[in-house]
């Protein structure tokens, strides 16, 4: 897929704000500072779409990219740790989950895995929640490029063995690197794959 066009397209504070019309969504998440903001503008090749910051959790809202004018592309709030008050947090967390449940655009979400880290409880019970509230998801591991390749693949299989202690296979996963374009290509692929499936 060739990213012709990128531009922010609005935020939300709730379900009921989000875009109306049938668009294709495919939304991304993960834990705090895990690298959203750069994947993102790494995979539109825009260096500023998408905010990105040192400070833990500073997106708090829903915001919508319209891409090559035919997708969205969604970056949700982050999970784990921010600098919110607990009611602030309780509150996302329940928009959070309403646009999961509900919002029928949404094809795909992508959860971002740190691969610099073992594997997290807030990202497992993250995952666990999408299935059993049945939300198509893939998981995107990222930082490829900050620690030693042996390193990354061992906290990634660990990763992989902690989610088959719960599932019985894995949704497809991809290897990402912001800054040196590492799954790029593949997840541009996956994303056209979905958007020229025929709908029954």
């Amino acid at each position: 897929m060739e990213i012709k066009s990128a531009e922010f397209k609005m935020a939300a504070s709730n379900l009921a704000g989000c875009p109306k019309g049938n668009l294709p969504e495919f939304a991304f998440i993960g834990r705090s500072n895990v690298g959203k903001s750069s994947l993102i503008n790494m995979l539109v090749e825009r260096k500023d779409l998408a905010r990105t910051s040192s400070t833990p959790g500073k997106t708090v809202s829903i915001n919508f990219f319209l891409i090559n004018g035919k997708w969205n592309l969604v970056d949700l709030p982050g999970y784990g740790y921010a600098k919110r008050s607990k009611t602030l947090r309780v509150q996302w967390e329940t928009v959070l989950i309403d646009y999961l449940k509900s919002r029928e655009n949404l094809q795909c979400v992508f959860v971002l895995i740190d691969c610099r880290v073992p594997p997290q409880n807030s990202d497992i019970s993250f995952i666990n929640m999408l299935g059993q509230m049945e939300v198509p998801f893939v998981i995107v591991f990222t930082k490829l490029d900050k620690i030693k390749a042996i390193e990354s693949a061992a906290n990634i299989e660990k990763f992989k063995e902690t989610l088959l202690l719960d599932w019985s296979h894995l949704p497809e996963c991809f290897e990402t690197s912001s800054v040196k374009e590492i799954g790029r290509k593949e997840i541009l692929k996956f994303i056209s794959g979905i958007i020229n499936t025929p709908k029954d």
